[in-house]
């Protein structure tokens, strides 16, 4: 969901609203954090609910210049409480470290993408608008999405689609893309949609556009999610203080099994403890003001000692 934002100058920004922004709000701030890190900052809509009405620090990661411009500005009230970086949030420990922190008392992951960025064409994340495909989140690395599309092997796309989009019809759609290609170079999100709706048809069972997994498979690629996924949920919980908590809101599969697994494998430890025994799941209401909120999963966890 999005939020208009008038600047000074006439423009229009758009600022993401927040996922489950009480649920993590009660998660986090039970034991008055001090020092508190969004891991994946955005446009700061977490970070500023986890700021208001406390003195806590906090420290903002994010991979997009252009997202951290705008929480710059949204969180500019709280002055010097608040240390923004430009990294990969599976760069945490360094990140923390550079900030000057050894531990902090809470952690917040939001692993959707930011509405700020979906919905602008130009950065070709979605199948809805026509836009270049590039779908990087860092647009100073090098590799994007046409790079993927245009130059993997058929086996290599396929696999790809399979493992990150868990795409049953993989190999069908990479041999369309292979034939597409050979043509000329696909070049927009528009021609790769239209390649997995000639396979697929224009429409799936329950809603979900055909292309859809696809999409979300080249994007997992091109910007490492699974790798850097799996840094921060093993550096993450290291850097919790006694008490200290984390809280993470997962959107596909991949991304939820992940989280689950790692937070109950800690639980073992009589370190750490579930703050959810069962995942929590947006409230009606928030689904219906914002229907992307739908399949978001939040996951929590404390540590108890160190």
């Amino acid at each position: 969901m999005n939020l208009a934002v008038k600047h000074d100058d006439g423009a229009t920004a758009r600022m993401h609203v927040p996922v489950m922004v009480g649920e993590v709000r009660d998660l986090l701030c039970a034991h008055g954090p001090r020092v508190v890190v969004d891991a994946t900052v955005g446009t700061g809509g977490h970070a500023a609910a986890l700021l208001e009405g406390t003195d806590a620090r906090l420290i903002g990661i994010d991979r997009d210049v252009d997202a951290l411009a705008l929480a710059r500005e949204r969180l500019g009230s709280f002055g010097t409480r608040v240390m923004l970086r430009h990294a990969d949030f599976g760069d945490l420990a360094a990140v923390v470290r550079e900030c000057g922190a050894e531990v902090v008392d809470a952690i917040v992951a939001d692993l959707g993408m930011s509405s700020f960025a979906l919905d602008d064409p130009a950065r070709g994340f979605s199948f809805r608008f026509d836009g270049p495909l590039d779908m990087r989140m860092d647009r100073s690395q090098p590799l994007r999405a046409y790079d993927l599309v245009n130059e993997e092997t058929q086996a290599d796309l396929a696999n790809l689609l399979h493992h990150w989009g868990e795409e049953r019809a993989a190999r069908r759609i990479a041999r369309s893309i292979i034939e597409a290609r050979r043509r000329r170079p696909i070049e927009t999100t528009a021609e790769l949609r239209a390649i997995v709706e000639r396979v697929l048809g224009p429409r799936r069972a329950g809603g979900v556009h055909p292309a859809t997994r696809t999409f979300q498979a080249l994007r997992i690629a091109v910007n490492r999610e699974v790798e850097s996924l799996a840094a921060f949920l093993k550096s993450a919980p290291a850097l919790l203080s006694a008490g200290g908590r984390m809280a993470v809101i997962a959107y596909h599969s991949l991304e939820d099994r992940a989280v689950k697994e790692r937070m109950r494998a800690l639980a073992h430890d009589k370190s750490f403890a579930l703050l959810t025994r069962k995942v929590i799941k947006p409230a009606d209401a928030e689904v219906a003001s914002n229907p992307r909120a739908r399949s978001a999963r939040l996951r929590g966890l404390e540590r108890l000692a160190r």
